[in-house]
């Protein structure tokens, strides 16, 4: 697992045309204002003690939440893609149930219907496994990990740039017209998220409503050899030999998405997808600004500074400042390099966040923005809310 994850963490975007971040602008109301989410007693976000009595700033959302989990795994079949098999995990709200030596259930569990039914968050198997695992279905919403078919950052980019945000889409259809038994009343599958780390975050912006734009991207394949500080030759064929079989590539995806309009190839997103959470994200170079202002949605980035691996200024930062709309948010991880996904503290911290994020704008818990504001993230010596000025 640890190979697959290290294999999976090695995406890089450098290189890109140097620009100035703009400052954050200010949360509107969430989308939604469902009740149907669990009741958790916060403390207060803003410090306003004086410093030499202030206690420690805690992250209330990095524990677990008031709900036990079920797990249930599957296999779906995409017949009109050449019977692509995809498998699935579901985390969810469950009741507390025992077996006879007294272990808790979680494999089919018996769902907690309480508050039901929860907004889903989709995310990709690495991420699903090592960042967020179980717990934002402790919160009152379902994890749905998708896992597409032969996916492998071993390789260049190639067709899964189109096909996994694809299978992400028809996953959410499936689970919407034929919900797993047992589990038909616990999905709400018109409010949902899409969260994910590095690769996962490039499948997060696709799902967004990215688009991807062929002329920007063949103009950083062109520059590349050239651009300075130099890019590995390894990183230009890693990036670019996409360009080299485009048509190929172009007939592949089908007309339904490659048709131009505005210079852009067509999104693959859904109305229901509702706010997303790209982390260290990689696809910066096939997005372009005009791609990235597509997205209309809320978006949370989170990114470390120090990232040896997808560049903080040429990536991160990059699509922070292409993303027009006024709901988008970075939070930088000072001094954080792109394994700090591998590290138990940085994990709680990401976990916090997104229930803080999602839970305002899928559950409608207006109070959990406090949660992810300037005033509580600047209270943390090594958190920085926005661009982090490098010196």
């Amino acid at each position: 697992m640890k190979r697959k994850f290290f294999v999976f963490m090695i995406t890089l975007v450098i290189g890109l045309t140097i620009f100035a971040c703009s400052p954050q602008q200010t949360q509107s109301t969430p989308i939604s204002t469902s009740t149907n989410a669990p009741t958790v007693t916060m403390p207060s976000a803003t410090a306003t003690i004086p410093l030499v009595t202030q206690e420690p700033v805690t992250l209330p959302f990095s524990e677990p939440g008031p709900y036990y989990v079920g797990k249930w795994k599957h296999t779906i079949v995409d017949e009109s893609r050449n019977n692509r098999q995809i498998q699935i995990t579901i985390w969810y709200p469950a009741l507390e149930q025992t077996d006879d030596d007294g272990r808790t259930i979680t494999l089919n569990a018996e769902p907690d219907l309480g508050k039901a039914p929860y907004p889903l968050i989709l995310t990709d198997p690495q991420s699903g496994s090592l960042l967020f695992q179980s717990h934002l279905a402790t919160y009152g919403f379902v994890m749905v990990v998708v896992d597409p078919p032969e996916f492998s950052n071993e390789m260049p980019w190639n067709n899964y740039v189109i096909d996994a945000p694809l299978d992400f889409l028809f996953v959410l259809d499936m689970i919407t017209a034929n919900p797993p038994e047992g589990l038909d009343d616990v999905l709400d599958t018109n409010r949902v998220g899409v969260g994910g780390y590095s690769s996962g975050g490039f499948f997060s912006l696709a799902l967004g409503g990215a688009r991807i734009n062929p002329e920007y991207y063949f103009s950083q394949c062109a520059q590349a050899p050239s651009m300075d500080p130099p890019i590995s030759p390894f990183w230009v064929d890693y990036f670019c030999k996409l360009s080299e079989r485009w048509d190929e590539f172009s007939l592949q995806v089908g007309s339904e998405i490659s048709t131009i309009t505005e210079g852009l190839w067509q999104p693959t997103t859904d109305d229901r997808i509702l706010a997303i959470m790209p982390m260290a994200p990689d696809s910066a170079w096939l997005y372009g600004p005009e791609g990235l202002a597509a997205i209309n949605m809320p978006s949370l980035i989170i990114a470390g500074t120090d990232d040896e691996l997808v560049s903080y200024e040429f990536s991160s930062c990059y699509i922070y400042e292409h993303l027009v709309n006024s709901d988008r948010y970075l939070i930088s991880f000072i001094g954080k390099k792109h394994m700090m996904a591998q590290n138990k503290e940085q994990r709680s911290r990401i976990n916090h966040f997104a229930v803080a994020f999602f839970g305002y704008y899928l559950q409608g818990h207006e109070e959990y923005v406090d949660y992810f504001s300037e005033d509580f993230v600047s209270q943390f010596d090594d958190l920085y809310w926005g661009v982090y000025p490098n010196e």
